[in-house]
């Protein structure tokens, strides 16, 4: 497996270009090698870097299945090749409002748990906050995860472990937030008192101007793609982002790595839950039902987590499994909030974020 977990977190704000994805694809299509043998396929359309190599090829032995695999940069991405008829996939990795988007449009097949009886693994606390199908009837959760802010102590030694500290005027042009509408909004929305799915244009509003007056004056910039490598090379202290973005780019200076702190604020935050869902009219069903069994065995989620230091956050007897320290832990998501689909509400966001709180970007 190409240890590169960072453009998951990367490409979940950002497009990709078609030779990065052609590039990409040469890769991961390396991962199917017993095609031809046996004749049986499973095409899976997936987020880049999401499934170890490891497992892929696991997996393929142990059915004698050749593993067509696919990528996708964003779920905007991802639905609008499947919507336009730009399938032929088994199984797809949605987040959890794209579940809910494409399960009300029936593009999904129900799941049989009749033949995934590694389904008693998932924490029901996942399966609570997944509140889109909470009974798995088209989707399986694969991960639950959010982003948080890692901080460089050697520059920062004392701060508070909540949004805030974007407001902080001493850390002035050393701090960025990604740039992503929901994560950002949704930040400051709870920091409010509110939900990260708000839809009142008043909860709204002072939520930008949260952003507008005390945060964004202190921020290099809205960044969703270099804030690690700035967080690596010392132009920034204090970064929003996903944690494996950061910890693959300082992996090699000892120093930063001890210096630097990585939390989700206590009072919560945006999440996400990515699933895997079989695709309406999948030639494949049957063994796109014995990945998703596959996935969730103690040993081979274990497996998933340890190459990215993910938390075992969906399989409880996995985390007795785990071989490499999570860069956080399960606890620290209890309190965050699952971006919901909120349909033409999303204006409400649009207009604010293009509109005021990026111009002069």
């Amino acid at each position: 497996m190409i240890s590169l977990p960072k453009l998951k977190a990367a490409l979940r704000a950002c497009a990709v270009t078609a030779a990065a994805l052609a590039a990409a694809g040469v890769v991961l299509c390396a991962c199917s090698k017993k095609s031809g043998e046996s004749g049986k396929e499973l095409y899976i359309y997936n987020w880049t870097y999401y499934t170890p190599d490891s497992i892929i090829q696991k997996f393929e032995e142990e059915f004698n299945v050749s593993v067509i695999y696919d990528e996708f940069a964003s779920n905007e991405d991802m639905y609008a090749k499947i919507k336009a008829g730009g399938s032929g996939y088994d199984l797809v990795f949605p987040s959890g409002d794209y579940v809910s988007i494409m399960s009300s449009q029936g593009m999904f097949e129900k799941i049989d748990k009749s033949k995934l009886p590694n389904l008693v693994n998932i924490d029901p606390l996942v399966l609570q906050k997944a509140t889109y199908d909470s009974d798995m009837e088209y989707s399986v959760p694969y991960f639950w995860g959010a982003a948080g802010i890692a901080v460089n102590t050697a520059y920062v030694p004392e701060f508070e472990r909540d949004w805030t500290i974007f407001g902080r005027n001493d850390l002035r042009r050393r701090m960025t937030m990604l740039d992503d509408m929901r994560e950002v909004m949704g930040d400051a929305l709870v920091t409010l008192g509110y939900s990260v799915n708000s839809v009142d244009p008043d909860e709204i509003e002072q939520a930008r101007n949260l952003i507008i007056t005390s945060w964004k004056p202190n921020l290099v910039k809205f960044d969703a793609e270099a804030f690690g490598k700035g967080y690596a090379n010392g132009d920034f202290w204090v970064v929003q982002g996903y944690p494996e973005v950061v910890y693959e780019e300082i992996a090699g200076n000892q120093k930063l790595v001890d210096d630097t702190v990585f939390f989700i604020p206590r009072i919560g935050g945006p999440a996400y839950i990515d699933s895997m869902c079989i695709l309406k009219g999948a030639k494949n069903a049957e063994l796109a039902h014995e990945f998703i069994n596959f996935i969730h065995r103690p040993e081979i989620y274990a497996e998933f987590c340890d190459t990215f230091r993910f938390p075992a956050t969906v399989n409880v007897p996995a985390r007795e499994l785990l071989t490499e320290t999570p860069l956080y832990n399960v606890e620290d998501l209890v309190n965050t909030e699952l971006k919901n689909d909120i349909g033409g509400n999303i204006e409400l966001y649009n207009e604010v974020w293009f509109n005021s709180i990026r111009v002069g970007e």
